[in-house]
Order: C-alpha cells, then sequence, then structure tokens
C-alpha cells in the first residue's frame, strides 16, 4: 500500500464526475487572486434584508462563502507550504478529545461526561511553527490565547478532569493555541467542538472549523456512524473533495471488519471510498482518561507520513484549495438565485409604491384642471372679487374697451385678493392631502400583503408634517406665479395695464385659468363654474394677449406639477427608503460573473474512471 503522504499527492486534481480539474500553476494562481479578491469585496455588498421566500438560507449561505473565503481559501492561497490543519471533529461524545489526546501521547483537551465538553476550539501545534497560528492567517475572526497545560504524572493519580488545558473565561470564538513537541513539522490538529452540539454556537462554531481544513479527522463510534448530521457533513467534504479520514471509536470485539464494510460501503455511496478508515478498539482508559498508545498507532503514523513529505502536504492543500474554489461556483449561482428573488420582490415594492403615487399625481393634476377647484369656496371667493354682474357684462365689449374699463371694476377691492387666495390654498391642500392618502392606503395594504414588506412596515413613521408642508408648498407656488406675472409684465406698457388691480390680482387670475385647462388657453375661451375662468382669461388676455396667456398657463400648471411632484416623491419614500439597504449591492449578475470567471480557471480533463483511487488507504 503506498503511503499516504504519496497517495494524497496522486490525487492533487480534482475529481468531480469522474472528470480532472486542477487549476494551473503560477499565473493561474495570480488570477485566481484576482478574482477571489474581487469575489470577497463583492460579498461586503451583499446582504439579505428583506424577509423573502429564501432569506434566511441566503443569509447564511453568504455568509459561509465570505466565511470560508476569509478562514481557508485566501489564507491558503497565500502560503501553500504553511503547515496542513487538521481538524478534528465528530458527534458529541465520540472521543474526540481523548484521540488529539492519545496522538500527542498526553492529556491536552478535556474529556467527561458532560456535554459539550470542547467548548473553544483547540490548536496544537509544534513549537517551531507557532508563527503560522498566533496571527489572523487562518480563522481571522477568532481570537487566539496562549493555553496554559497542567501537566501531570500517572503516579501522582490527579483525576482526569483536573489535567489538560487550564480553565479560560476566553469566549467560544477564541481559538486556544497550545505548542506540543509531541505535534510533527508541517501540521497542527485542532480539536473542534461537536457537530451536533445541543449548544448552537458549539455547532456553527464547527461548522467554520470544518470549512477551514486542509485535512479531517472524523471521528464517530461503532454504533452511531450512520447518523445524520456527520454525514451531511461528509457529503460536503465530498464536494469539496477535501482529504477526509473517518475514525471509528469503541469497536467492540469481534465485529471490526463488519463495521468496517458497512462504513465503507456507505462512504462509497457519497464518492468517499478512497477515504482512509482507523478502527479504535473499544478499551478501558487508564486513570488520566489515555487511550493505550498502540490503539492509535496507526493513526499517528498516517498523520506523520504526511508531515514528513513536504510536496505532498502542499499536494494536499492545493488539492483542498482546488476544491473548495471549484465549489464556489455552484454556492454562487445559488447566491445569484437569492439576490434576483430578493430584488424582484424589492422590486414588487417599489413598484406597488410608484404606481401608487404617480396615481396620486395624475388625480392632483386632473383636480387642478377640469374645474373641480372651481366650485365651493374658491368660486365663491373669486365671483365676489371680479363680480358677476357688471364685471361680466364688461366682458361682451371689445378688448380695447376692457382695458380702460377693467380697473375701474377692481378698484378698492385689492384686499379681497387674499380671500381667493387663501380658498385657493386650503382647496388645492385638501385635493392633495387626500390623494396623497389614497396612494398611502394603496401601498399600505399591498406591502401588508407580502412578507417581505409587512416586516418593513413597522418601521414606517408617520408623516404628521406632510398637510403643513403641503400648504406651505401651495403658498410658494402662488409666490412663484406671482413673481411670473411681475417678469412677465416688466414691460412699461404691461405695468401699466395691471397698475389698477395688481400683480396680486393678476396672479390670482392666472391660477383660476390653470384649473381650467388641461392644455393651456385654446381659443380665447373657457367655458368652466358658470363662465368664472373666462373672467381670469379675459383679464390676462387684455394685459398680455393671447399667446402670452397661453405660456404663462403653460409654466404655472409645470410649476404646479414640479411642487406635487417633490411633495409625492417625499411621502413615496418613506416606504422606498426602507428598501434603501439594497441600493448599490452586489447583483446577481455581478455573482453569475464571477463564477463563470472561476469556472474559465478550471481545465477540464476527462480521465479513465478506473485510475481514480478507490478503497480504503
Amino acid at each position: 500500500m503506498e503511503s499516504p503522504s504519496a497517495m494524497a499527492g496522486s490525487r492533487t486534481s480534482n475529481w468531480h464526475d469522474g472528470r480532472m480539474t486542477p487549476l494551473q500553476p503560477d499565473a493561474d494562481e495570480a488570477e485566481l487572486a484576482s478574482i477571489l479578491a474581487r469575489l470577497r469585496e463583492a460579498l461586503k455588498s451583499l446582504a439579505f434584508p428583506l424577509d423573502f421566500a429564501r432569506a434566511p438560507e441566503a443569509r447564511s449561505d453568504a455568509a459561509a462563502v465570505a466565511a470560508q473565503l476569509d478562514d481557508y481559501i485566501l489564507p491558503r492561497l497565500a502560503s501553500l507550504d504553511a503547515p496542513l490543519l487538521a481538524v478534528v471533529g465528530g458527534s458529541t461524545g465520540a472521543g474526540k478529545s481523548t484521540l488529539v489526546n492519545a496522538l500527542v501521547g498526553h492529556p491536552v483537551t478535556r474529556s467527561g461526561a458532560i456535554r459539550p465538553t470542547t467548548r473553544q476550539p483547540i490548536l496544537l501545534h509544534h513549537p517551531a511553527e507557532g508563527h503560522w497560528f498566533a496571527g489572523s492567517r487562518v480563522l481571522p475572526s477568532l481570537s487566539r490565547e496562549r493555553a496554559v497545560v497542567i501537566e501531570t504524572d500517572n503516579t501522582l493519580g490527579t483525576p482526569a478532569d483536573q489535567v489538560g488545558i487550564a480553565p479560560s473565561t476566553a469566549g467560544a470564538a477564541t481559538m486556544m493555541l497550545v505548542p506540543d513537541p509531541m505535534v510533527p513539522r508541517g501540521l497542527a490538529v485542532l480539536d473542534a467542538p461537536d457537530v451536533d452540539s445541543i449548544a448552537d454556537e458549539n455547532r456553527r462554531l464547527a461548522g467554520q472549523l470544518l470549512a477551514a481544513a486542509d485535512l479531517w479527522l472524523f471521528v464517530t463510534t461503532a454504533n452511531r456512524y450512520a447518523d445524520a448530521v456527520p454525514w451531511e457533513l461528509l457529503r460536503n467534504a465530498a464536494g469539496r473533495d477535501i482529504l477526509v479520514a473517518v475514525v471509528l471509536d469503541r469497536v467492540p470485539d469481534g465485529v471490526a471488519e463488519e463495521v468496517r464494510a458497512d462504513l465503507h460501503t456507505l462512504l462509497a455511496a457519497e464518492e468517499l471510498g478512497h477515504a482512509p478508515i482507523f478502527l479504535v478498539p473499544e478499551v478501558k482508559l487508564d486513570t488520566l482518561g489515555m487511550l493505550p498508545e498502540e490503539a492509535v498507532d496507526p493513526i499517528r503514523r498516517w498523520l506523520q507520513a504526511i508531515s514528513a513529505d513536504a510536496e505532498g502536504r502542499r499536494d494536499i492543500a492545493r488539492r483542498t484549495l482546488d476544491g473548495a474554489v471549484r465549489s464556489l461556483g455552484g454556492r454562487l449561482s445559488g447566491l445569484a438565485v437569492s439576490a434576483r428573488s430578493q430584488q424582484e420582490t424589492a422590486d414588487m415594492l417599489e413598484n406597488a409604491a410608484t404606481e401608487a403615487y404617480d396615481g396620486a399625481l395624475a388625480a392632483i393634476l386632473e383636480s387642478t384642471s377640469d374645474g373641480t377647484l372651481l366650485r365651493g369656496e374658491v368660486l365663491a371667493r373669486w365671483q365676489d372679487f371680479v363680480g358677476t354682474g357688471e364685471f361680466m357684462r364688461a366682458l361682451e365689449s371689445r378688448i380695447g374697451q376692457l382695458r380702460d374699463r377693467i380697473g375701474g371694476y377692481l378698484t378698492g377691492r385689492p384686499p379681497r385678493v387674499a380671500t381667493v387666495e387663501t380658498a385657493i390654498e386650503s382647496g388645492l391642500q385638501n385635493v392633495i392631502v387626500e390623494e396623497s392618502a389614497k396612494a398611502a392606503a394603496v401601498t399600505d395594504r399591498i406591502w401588508r400583503g407580502d412578507s417581505a414588506g409587512r416586516v418593513l412596515l413597522p418601521e414606517r413613521a408617520p408623516a404628521d408634517d406632510f398637510p403643513a408642508e403641503t400648504a406651505r408648498q401651495i403658498r410658494a407656488w402662488q409666490k412663484d406665479l406671482v413673481d411670473l406675472v411681475r417678469a412677465e409684465g416688466a414691460n412699461k406698457r404691461f405695468a401699466a395695464r395691471m397698475l389698477s388691480f395688481g400683480v396680486n390680482g393678476v396672479a390670482v387670475a392666472l391660477m383660476i385659468v390653470v384649473f381650467a385647462s388641461t392644455a393651456g388657453l385654446s381659443g380665447g375661451e373657457v367655458l368652466i363654474a358658470g363662465g368664472s375662468a373666462v373672467v381670469g382669461q379675459k383679464l390676462l388676455e387684455a394685459i398680455f394677449g393671447e399667446e402670452a396667456v397661453r405660456k404663462l398657463a403653460r409654466t404655472a400648471r409645470d410649476q404646479l406639477r414640479q411642487r406635487c411632484e417633490v411633495m409625492l416623491a417625499a411621502e413615496k419614500s418613506r416606504y422606498t427608503d426602507l428598501l434603501a439597504p439594497l441600493r448599490g449591492q452586489t447583483t446577481a449578475d455581478d455573482l453569475l460573473s464571477l463564477s463563470r470567471e472561476l469556472t474559465s480557471l478550471e481545465d477540464a480533463t476527462p480521465v479513465d474512471p478506473a485510475d481514480r483511487p478507490d478503497g480504503p488507504w
């Protein structure tokens, strides 16, 4: 049988579906580093804040991809010659800590009946190689602490639960570093929490550590090797082409070969038939909780053979790295699907708000142009201002005569201009506030009918100041019209015509004309609200002429539209601003583009399936 390191070296290409897909060295490594750096930046601006169908899975997947890039892929690509990280993982009570202690020949990690026993990851390394792990090269999210190991002697009878690493106040996110000369150079061993721990944090941490491994020592027992949770992780290992060795602990006498054969069948079904299987017999532990040396000697020799072969270690590192990179393609495609689903949800919500407030704007503009406002209080105040009898009869005379006589009818009435302006302000405010409220009701109904919108809406504060802001904008528009009339009447001839009834009176007349026509003035007459609009039009024509009046009305209406658009946009933003976290995010197309770039680096080379290594090593 070939040595483990030699066999590992023969499998440095990525095996997947009968194909070998190695990444090319040197130049491709630089290109790969560039792509991965851009991917890491893209993930920084990828979030899934909306509550769409796959949101929880998408958040977890995005975090997992970012973590693996930080914890393993980027550091390993930058340092292929760094020691291999062998993570010892497995189920609760499988004997992981006992195995780690046996591999170094003395108690380091504590084992016991109280679960979980391994609450913090414990990394053992050769004393000369501590610099590889003291910094943030790998697993940068975990802080570091130099562990204090309590040494003992079997002859002293020290209880097993009092030996090994001294208790620490550090949290689970702290990796305990243990330099130990019994760990061979070129290899570090990490004792991970249980993959099926009752503590959520431990399960998450175990998955993170396994994703950062160059190779796994997967520990299970003779009566639990078919459990579902470990096999889910083993399938993940097969997909990443990671080097896995399975340690079957507490194997009773007489069933070793039967259990080995059954386990190998299960592994082969998951494309892990090449994984070595080590059996640890069911034996009595000594007073320090240590296994007999011979029980783990095959595992120790296998690890030593790997550590002794520098080129083989590099090949194992490259093989695991290639598998991890290759797995990114599928994971990015999945994230792209989620990103597109989220964007579609956001677009639906934003479109609902846009359509509702666009409808409000259209309704407001229609109400301000079809004569609706020339009723009630506005009409009464306007008629009170201009008069409905003698003034209306005067309009039947020639325009020239009107220019001479119109001042007489308005002389002494300037204060009444303010009453018309106030009536217009009140009527227009009611229309705008009412239509905005309708748009809000429609948007609320649609958003609350969707899970994502329903979650966002509680954060939406009511806009109690909208009526006051509407009144302010209307007064500003009225001032705009006064300025417009003043600018148009800057000519001395026009100024003289306006003198008898004032700029504000002319501006009020312009408002009345705006409210009576949808397309400026045409034909010189608009018969709305009993002919009152005719008064305003004739008055303006008497001063400026028909073409100028048409231009003034169009400008005034455009200015009103712009102010309404601003007000409604602010109201709409109370909804759409809740979608702000999605703006500037990495898109589905961005993710797919990066996935294609990664795939393009793979040189797929068909091979004879018979050449694929199979069976235990």
